[in-house]
């Protein structure tokens, strides 16, 4: 079983900036491929963010491109998004998912049903 934490999740103004954090261990690889989806009140999970396992590789909601940013440590087995400019509509709960490696390490994985493990999640509030 992966166990997927995340972290760094707070209040903060519009634009203003937060770095989210999430490691995942456990399981059967050392590391994974991650991503961010996002979920707020009244609406279904969407996806945010997600780096292929090489991490050379990323994909961004059309709603956070040029203001967000995924990273990976690999050192440390964590994932990092970087979030700059926060508006009011990008409060949320986020969740970290972590998908296991496979032969195309350069594949970016964008649907929630592609992964099987999940954090539990942490909540963004940006105030107008």
């Amino acid at each position: 079983q992966v166990h997927v934490v995340e972290s760094g999740g707070g209040l903060v103004q519009a634009g203003g900036s937060l770095r989210l954090s999430c490691t995942a261990s456990g399981g059967s690889f050392i590391r994974y491929a991650m991503a961010w989806f996002r979920q707020a009140p009244g609406k279904e999970r969407e996806f945010v963010a997600a780096a292929s396992w090489s991490t050379r590789n990323t994909e961004y909601a059309d709603s956070v491109k040029g203001r967000f940013t995924i990273s990976t440590d690999n050192a440390k087995n964590t994932a990092y998004l970087q979030m700059n400019s926060l508006k009011p509509e990008d409060t949320a709960v986020y969740y970290c998912a972590a998908h296991r490696p496979t032969p195309n390490t350069n594949r970016v994985w964008v649907r929630e049903g592609e992964y099987d493990d999940w954090g539990q999640g942490t909540q963004v509030t940006v105030s107008s």
